[in-house]
């Protein structure tokens, strides 16, 4: 079973019984997608109009973007070298190293490549968003392995013809970093989420209601700032349940207000699941449930999914995997699921 099959879950099996039940893949069966993929996605939008996640970065921590500019998610790094090149062994503390961090990142901004100017602004340990002026491309691949450490740094490489210029520059500017860095405790600085804003319609253009979309994350308020709906910080502390309850509490004071549409986001089922120890999955989603008995289903359509699987096992980031669906409301149809979970909802009759 998996932690929401194996969880006791009385709060959200009551609103099984009250609404329409499916799974959901957010895009599309065996496909394991990152969060900012997948969100947008959900919101209705098409695979070929995203931008590239640094586009959210940026925009979430109050940067302006411009559809002239390429932008890249830049993270220092300690490595090693070795006979084959660098291995990434970790990331900063973002205690002990913060202010060593961002002093090494000031070192790297301003360099030029073959007519391109890279330009870094620091966010924080260490990670910072580049910039990238004067007619780069923005389909390069990511020099950053993603993973914390065992992995070697990559070369970028351009996805088209047009952009081996910037893949090139890329490289050079990798080159250049080193030799910056030469000595320091973390000597590069990884490149990944290469994107360009781009012109899409907005939320409200789209679907016909706006409203607000409250989350953590500075990629996902970025997100949600691109499409027009207002972005709101709702803080994750040490008391998920707490933190949880103050989003219902919120849905429900911006629908009393007027407001047309209302996302909130949380990341604790998904850190349950990097934790790959089903207990602490099943155990985290038994204490969210209590936090879910006072869902405004009297006075809106309520939506309670997720955005991919994070499986407890295998040893996997995300997995292709679907998750439950609940919709339940003013004149949504009671179907014959009465549990929460995957293999009740599946048999739901939004299929």
């Amino acid at each position: 079973r998996t932690g929401n099959e194996a969880a006791r879950t009385p709060n959200l099996d009551a609103l099984c019984s009250r609404g329409s039940c499916g799974v959901l893949y957010a895009v599309g069966p065996g496909h394991a997608p990152s969060s900012e993929v997948a969100h947008w996605s959900m919101l209705g939008y098409r695979p070929d109009e995203f931008p590239g996640r640094a586009v959210f970065e940026a925009l979430g921590r109050g940067q302006d973007v411009s559809a002239d500019d390429v932008l890249a998610y830049a993270a220092l790094r300690p490595a090693e070298r070795r006979e084959d090149g660098w291995w990434l062994t970790g990331r900063p503390d973002p205690d002990g190293d913060a202010h060593e961090a961002r002093r090494l990142v000031e070192r790297c901004d301003g360099i030029v490549v073959d007519g391109l100017a890279f330009s870094l602004a620091h966010v924080w340990r260490g990670e910072a968003v580049l910039r990238i002026s004067g007619g780069a491309d923005e389909r390069v691949t990511d020099t950053d392995a993603f993973f914390r450490d065992r992995h070697p740094m990559l070369r970028p490489r351009g996805l088209t013809p047009e952009a081996e210029r910037t893949a090139r520059a890329c490289e050079e500017w990798t080159r250049e970093v080193l030799r910056r860095l030469r000595g320091e405790a973390f000597p590069v600085i990884t490149l990944k989420w290469f994107g360009r804003p781009r012109a899409v319609p907005t939320f409200l253009e789209r679907h016909g209601v706006t409203g607000t979309f409250a989350a953590e994350s500075a990629f996902l308020r970025g997100l949600a700032l691109s499409l027009g709906l207002e972005a709101v910080e709702a803080r994750e502390t040490d008391d998920p349940v707490g933190d949880l309850r103050g989003r219902v509490d919120l849905a429900t004071r911006r629908l009393e207000a007027g407001e047309t549409f209302v996302f909130c986001h949380q990341k604790t089922t998904d850190a349950a699941g990097h934790t790959k120890d089903p207990e602490v999955k099943r155990e985290t989603i038994e204490r969210l449930d209590a936090a879910l008995a006072d869902l405004p289903t009297d006075r809106a359509i309520i939506c309670v999914t997720g955005d991919h699987a994070t499986p407890a096992s295998p040893d996997v980031i995300h997995s292709g995997d679907p998750v439950p669906l609940i919709v339940a409301g003013p004149g949504v149809r009671a179907d014959g699921v009465e549990r929460f979970g995957e293999l009740d909802c599946a048999d739901g009759i939004l299929g």
